[in-house]
């Protein structure tokens, strides 16, 4: 369950405090230190939902909606930090990279969205069945990821007439050739999963694509894709979380 929160400047920087001395405190001592799964001693290990998640991002889809859908499908809460653009002015500096989203785990930070996106597939069983998989996914990922980056003129433009020239312009270039490609990964496809045979961040990456050009595209026209959207939108978590999400113009 996420947990929307459009907290004011002070309360955000505040969480950025605590978090970076937590962080600070914990590299002091070698036995507390969490620096990746691996470094965890069995014992340590925590249960996904036993850890606190807090996602900051702004109040939109962008590059924090896959995460949230990863959240949502395997139904662990957390808190969905939605900032506004005066208070990315002071947290910009305390970000790892400058730019969100950011995940912060139980007091560890993570930036880059595919970043989190592989930690939480892992954490959530997502990533495949085996490295071969796994490295398929991200192949999918950091594809989608080439289209995402020239989509974005056209998402944020508010503008009606401007935004559809942009898309037109978008169009035959890179919008047909990504629904082309992945109608016929789905058709070659036994299991009707992207990936593997159950599904991963691959099919949450897709899906979420297809969600952003939502009525832009016909999707009668690419039937493989038609039914995949209705079969990932309609899994428990996912469906009760796009009903529930807020309505945001990216």
């Amino acid at each position: 369950m996420a947990i929307v929160n459009n907290s004011h400047i002070f309360i955000v920087l505040m969480t950025f405090i605590t978090m970076n001395f937590v962080v600070e405190a914990a590299s002091k001592n070698d036995n507390q230190t969490i620096t990746s799964e691996n470094s965890i001693k069995p014992k340590e290990k925590l249960q996904p939902q036993m850890e606190k998640y807090t996602l900051t991002y702004f109040n939109g889809r962008g590059r924090a909606e896959v995460i949230r859908l990863l959240f949502a499908l395997a139904n662990v809460s957390y808190e969905d930090n939605r900032i506004t653009r005066d208070e990315w002015k002071y947290l910009k500096p305390m970000t790892p990279f400058g730019h969100v989203p950011i995940l912060n785990v139980s007091g560890n930070v993570l930036g880059e969205s595919h970043a989190i996106e592989l930690l939480l597939g892992g954490r959530f069983g997502l990533l495949g069945t085996n490295a071969w998989e796994e490295a398929k996914i991200m192949a999918v990922v950091l594809n989608i990821e080439e289209l995402f980056q020239k989509l974005i003129p056209w998402t944020h433009e508010k503008n009606t007439t401007k935004k559809a020239e942009l898309f037109r312009n978008l169009s035959e270039s890179n919008v047909m050739p990504f629904l082309g490609r992945y109608e016929k990964f789905l058709k070659e496809s036994t299991t009707g999963h992207i990936v593997g045979n159950k599904v991963s961040v691959a099919d949450l990456a897709v899906f979420n694509m297809l969600m952003t050009l939502d009525d832009q595209v016909k999707l009668e026209e690419y039937p493989q894709l038609a039914s995949f959207v209705n079969k990932i939108g309609q899994m428990p978590g996912i469906k009760e979380w796009i009903k529930k999400r807020p309505k945001t113009y990216f």
